[in-house]
């Protein structure tokens, strides 16, 4: 039976006056991965933050695992099994590769020793340069370790915003087999990413953010083949 690890229900979240989550409604199932598109200033990344209780919603609920977590701290998100990779990477640059992995794992879920081997197997790389500074490492490595980072606390459901953004696309592909790798090893993966075609394809199902609000969902394919997504976000011509 499919179980809904997070819900969203009528989230509605402000900046000052304005009104950036418009009522969203959004449900992702344990072992999935979902990705959220849209333009810049869609909401994409205000869900993500609201999600993680850096922004608090006005009205509505979040639901994780069944429990309400709106009111939680953003601490106590991450203790309940919600990591989120930020936009930007933000990696500690003066900190080694193993201060900054060792940062991830303030929450205390899991054995730090088995995440550090998990990372490692992940990111070769991060193992052979943990004692030089985060801030050394090329955007490609700074961007592994921001998502090693995240997994050292042992997530259910992994965040990431844009992880692609930057990067050289050879680099990219190999962030998005990874994304693959630790949705096989059972981490629930909600992604925003901008490459739209590269998110969908790798995603059970997607949300089309516009203006705050869900324009669309479906299956990764079905959005794929969608004529409004194809013009809009793929840039093919109809």
């Amino acid at each position: 039976m499919l179980v809904n690890m997070l819900e969203l229900r009528n989230v509605r979240t402000f900046y000052g006056p304005i009104e950036a989550l418009r009522a969203i409604d959004m449900k992702i199932t344990r072992g999935e991965i979902v990705c959220l598109i849209g333009n810049n200033g869609a909401g994409k990344s205000t869900t993500l933050m609201t999600i993680s209780g850096i922004l608090r919603p006005q009205s509505g609920d979040i639901l994780f695992e069944g429990e309400s977590i709106k009111e939680r701290a953003p601490h106590k998100i991450v203790g309940a099994g919600i990591s989120q990779v930020p936009e930007g990477r933000r990696i500690f640059p003066k900190l080694t590769v193993r201060e900054n992995l060792e940062m991830g794992s303030f929450s205390g879920r899991g054995d730090p020793v088995s995440a550090f081997e998990m990372v490692f197997s992940l990111f070769p790389i991060l193992k052979e340069r943990q004692n030089q500074p985060g801030g050394t490492l090329s955007g490609g490595e700074q961007q592994m370790l921001a998502i090693g980072r995240a997994l050292m606390c042992n997530p259910q459901l992994l965040l990431l915003d844009e992880p692609s953004l930057g990067l050289a696309p050879i680099i990219v592909s190999k962030i998005f087999k990874t994304i693959r790798e630790i949705n096989r090893e059972g981490v629930t993966v909600l992604l925003v990413e901008q490459n739209a075609r590269a998110a969908l394809k790798l995603s059970n199902r997607g949300y089309v953010m516009e203006n705050g609000q869900i324009a669309l969902q479906g299956k990764g394919e079905e959005l794929l083949n969608n004529p409004d997504v194809k013009k809009a976000y793929l840039g093919e011509q109809i």
